[in-house]
């Protein structure tokens, strides 16, 4: 797998293959070599408005939101759209700005294992100021037995060397994000 060329100012290889990885008909392992990677799947509920209901919420940040995340961002997740999200307390925040790459509104598609699936999400790609260079990707999944999944999709690395020092803090704090994703993703579809 060869890098692509970088879009305005996205600052890593191998822009949308959260979307790739997402797609795909079968198992995949194709993450970059030298990025550490999530791929998450876990089911929320069952039916249309549970799919709904976590799909939107995805498309809005809610995710983000819910997951304790301070979000500056458009109304909608789309693509070219910037998003600064930030960690911390009050205005003691590390921003961490990303550009939507992808954004997928409810569509049937062939999904894992060759299954027709209704997929709805987005994956952003970090900008400069981030502290690591990859992307993530939300995704709603509506399965043709009518359960509904939320798949979390990430690579990334650190951004410099103070990062790169720094890497067992950031990757328990990745862990914790992917945790309150998690519960967000929950708690979107727990209406219903």
């Amino acid at each position: 797998m060869s890098p692509r060329a970088s879009r305005g100012r996205l600052d890593y290889p191998y822009q949308g293959l959260t979307r790739q990885i997402a797609q795909a008909a079968a198992d995949v392992d194709h993450w970059p070599a030298g990025f550490s990677h999530v791929d998450k799947t876990l089911s929320v509920g069952r039916g249309l408005e549970v799919f709904n209901a976590l799909a939107e919420g995805i498309m809005t940040w809610e995710i983000q939101r819910r997951a304790g995340l301070h979000v500056k961002a458009p109304a909608r997740a789309a693509v070219g759209a910037h998003i600064v999200s930030g960690f911390g307390v009050g205005n003691l925040r590390l921003p961490v700005p990303c550009e939507v790459v992808w954004a997928l509104e409810p569509t049937l598609m062939d999904g894992p294992g060759g299954q027709e699936v209704t997929m709805a999400g987005f994956g952003y790609g970090t900008l400069p100021g981030h502290p690591a260079l990859g992307e993530e990707a939300f995704i709603a999944m509506l399965m043709p037995d009518g359960g509904v999944d939320f798949r979390l999709l990430a690579f990334s690395r650190p951004a410099g060397l103070i990062y790169t020092l720094g890497s067992p803090v950031t990757k328990l704090t990745q862990a914790g994000v992917t945790r309150s994703y998690q519960q967000a993703a929950r708690t979107l579809a727990g209406g219903f």
